[in-house]
């Protein structure tokens, strides 16, 4: 073999070596950056999904322009302290500090939990809103004049029973989107999925 032909043909397997070399390393490097991404979007939508898995599932659904003004008109006549129950985004709890309420929400899902934090610091109502992360079914509800559920159908029956041990009389209960099962609604306001319900605790 001559020097010019072995020169060539380890110049050749050089190029080969690097070629192989840079496919490994973006090779790596693709499968880093994916499996970050799918480790990030995983730890984003676990708080999201994992209430499918639990007993009673209460998923984040947005409550619509049309559901705040029905819970607004049930909460016309009223003042105090108020709670939402699942609150999620916070819009009712702000809704309900632009009424003139100290607005309090209790929320599960850590994600929705800090974005309602985040949005009180920017809020000009942040002195009148405060969020808990907190499971509802052990959150205790006898310091609120008014309480506020968007729930589930399976729920109700068992939040209705919380509602009736622990709220004080004279409390009123705005249920949106399911009614609670036993207790007679001093007033039902529009419908379909939109309809609330507005409930005064009697004891």
């Amino acid at each position: 073999m001559t020097d010019a032909a072995e020169s060539l043909i380890n110049e050749l397997l050089s190029k080969d070596v690097k070629k192989v070399t840079n496919t490994f390393t973006f090779g790596k490097a693709l499968i880093y950056i994916t499996g970050g991404l799918a480790v990030s979007v995983s730890v984003i939508c676990i708080p999201f999904v994992s209430p499918a898995f639990r007993k009673i599932c209460l998923p984040y659904v947005p409550a619509t322009n049309i559901q705040l003004a029905g819970v607004a008109k049930a909460l016309s006549d009223r003042s105090g302290t108020l709670l939402d129950v699942g609150s999620g985004d916070g819009r009712i709890v702000f809704a309900a500090a632009k009424l003139g309420f100290q607005s309090y929400g209790v929320e599960l899902n850590p994600w929705l939990y800090v974005y309602s934090k985040i949005s009180a610091l920017f809020s000009p109502y942040r002195n009148n809103v405060k969020f808990f992360r907190k499971n509802l079914w052990t959150f205790n509800l006898s310091p609120y004049d008014n309480i506020v559920i968007f729930g589930v159908e399976q729920m109700m029956k068992d939040f209705e029973h919380k509602l009736c041990s622990e709220v004080k009389a004279g409390a009123v209960i705005v249920a949106c989107r399911f009614p609670l099962p036993n207790m007679k609604p001093i007033e039902t306001i529009g419908h379909g999925v939109d309809t609330v319900w507005k409930y005064v605790i009697r004891k």
